[in-house]
């Protein structure tokens, strides 16, 4: 998860990957006229959806319709005398706590002093006494306003993943859910199976009182790194690729024994290409098999071996999930190219934005004060990934252009083409050749735009693109993502 902690860490990444890229990538930009084939046989399969993450935002604001219309929806959403887009969103990702204020044992958690308040998730076991769910161990009125928001993006459609920052403060070797001194582990192995528990006893809670049925559960958070350190500014809890191997075993027993044989796991959640290829290396037959869904983070900017991760992955017939990608770039460029650079190279079936809302400037799509609960302005990443969410939707069929700056969805059902595009130097013209589909009927395209320096188009829909011989010709502005929709296009 993209933590606060290591924004200046992460931009310093995120930058080097950009200088890495530019220097190796030749098709990465789109800076003169060029054309671009679009090619059905390069179908990557089917689109599972776009989500995000519910913490931090939704423990603030968990009891909004309209931001879970603004998210869970492609309604339009108004918000402060503005008509916005909704993403339509149809991945929540809901994140178990691990903090509570009670005594266990005489100990009580021991607190960061530099965590706030809107990131300390309250989990529901909260006494180790007792390891039944329905005795007064467990609270289960627990993180309300995080509840409400998952029954409402279920409610208008959304599948779910749940996940931990970390176990309970409790199972953690210093009491702290942020980390050890050091960086190092702080689960011990007797709490693996307690780990597992509350995780499977969350998910059996959540299908039977909430209405929600978690099709996969993560049980780590970027857990290979070393920054979940005692004075950190969130939880977080560093368990090693050993550690992970036992807690995968407990859980899937868990799981099981729980009556929610058909729940997945998703591991690891490790927070770049690279490590997750190191981790997912690491373990062993058996502990592959009980992962049906690899999740990584996308926090290497453009740099990174996507391409072997994710042939890595598909290859042991695993699913391949981009869970978690978040940057401080407020105007959605950068997100829109690590976006395409996934397309392309990783091959994810879903990828999920961290903090659809964040406090900090930049990291999301709209701001807010957490200690306040004041939600603020919106960036103009809010309208970039609304190029993207609103068009490529579920179902669709991922046709790679062979370039860094395109991408392509199909529907064969009902014939729609979509083909979404950045260009991060001057104005030019993009030509797309359909010439390899096999009816391409000759009309008006729609394009929808948004610049991402200046201002000016935000999000803005035209019908002004003559296709013609199979062939669109589309103007697209300097610094500017471009969503070109078609219809009656057959394979």
């Amino acid at each position: 998860m993209d933590s606060p902690v290591d924004i200046h860490r992460r931009t310093l990444l995120a930058a080097a990957g950009v200088t890495a890229a530019s220097a190796v990538l030749t098709t990465g930009t789109a800076r003169a006229d060029a054309t671009v084939r679009v090619d059905p046989a390069a179908d990557q399969g089917v689109w599972e959806g776009w989500g995000t993450s519910l913490a931090w935002w939704a423990n603030v604001f968990g009891d909004r319709d309209d931001f879970a219309d603004l998210f869970f929806t492609t309604r339009t959403v108004s918000y402060n005398g503005m008509s916005l887009p909704g993403l339509g969103m149809n991945i929540a990702r809901y994140n178990l706590g691990a903090c509570s204020w009670n005594a266990v044992n005489g100990q009580r958690m021991v607190v960061s002093p530099n965590i706030p308040r809107f990131k300390q998730i309250e989990g529901f076991w909260q006494d180790s006494r007792s390891e039944d769910p329905a005795s007064s161990a467990w609270n289960w009125n627990a993180d309300a306003k995080q509840r409400a928001m998952i029954v409402k993006a279920t409610q208008r459609g959304a599948i779910s993943e749940l996940f931990a920052n970390s176990p309970m403060w409790w199972m953690c070797a210093n009491r702290n859910p942020s980390g050890s001194a050091s960086g190092g582990n702080n689960l011990p192995a007797q709490n693996h199976r307690r780990h597992a528990l509350h995780l499977a006893a969350t998910a059996r809670r959540a299908r039977d009182h909430w209405g929600v049925n978690f099709r996969t559960v993560a049980p780590f958070n970027e857990p290979s790194s070393n920054w979940w350190k005692a004075d950190g500014k969130q939880e977080g809890c560093h368990i090693d690729a050993a550690s992970q191997r036992g807690v995968i075993s407990n859980l899937r027993t868990e799981l099981d024994r729980a009556g929610l044989s058909g729940v997945a796991i998703s591991a690891s959640d490790e927070t770049n290409y690279d490590l997750a290829r190191s981790t997912w290396a690491s373990f062993d037959a058996a502990t592959k098999g009980r992962v049906r869904q690899v999740n990584v983070h996308g926090y290497q900017g453009l740099s990174g071996r996507r391409e072997q991760l994710g042939n890595e992955v598909r290859a042991a017939g695993k699913i391949m999930w981009n869970s978690e990608h978040g940057d401080n770039n407020g105007t959605g460029m950068h997100t829109a190219r690590c976006l395409l650079m996934d397309f392309r190279w990783l091959k994810p079936t879903a990828w999920c934005y961290w903090q659809v809302m964040d406090p900090t400037a930049g990291w999301g799509a709209i701001r807010y004060n957490g200690s306040t609960g004041q939600a603020g302005a919106i960036e103009t990443k809010l309208y970039v990934l609304a190029q993207f969410t609103r068009h490529i939707r579920p179902g669709m069929r991922i046709i790679n252009t062979g370039v860094d700056y395109a991408v392509a969805a199909h529907d064969p059902a009902t014939g729609r083409l979509v083909i979404v595009a950045a260009n991060t130097g001057s104005a030019q013209t993009l030509t797309f050749d359909l010439s390899r589909f096999g009816t391409v009927t000759n009309s008006t395209a729609t394009r929808w735009s948004t610049l991402t320096s200046g201002s000016g188009d935000r999000y803005t829909r035209r019908q002004d693109i003559t296709v013609s011989s199979k062939l669109v010709r589309v103007p697209i502005g300097a610094s500017a993502v471009q969503t070109i929709q078609l219809e009656g296009v057959t394979r």
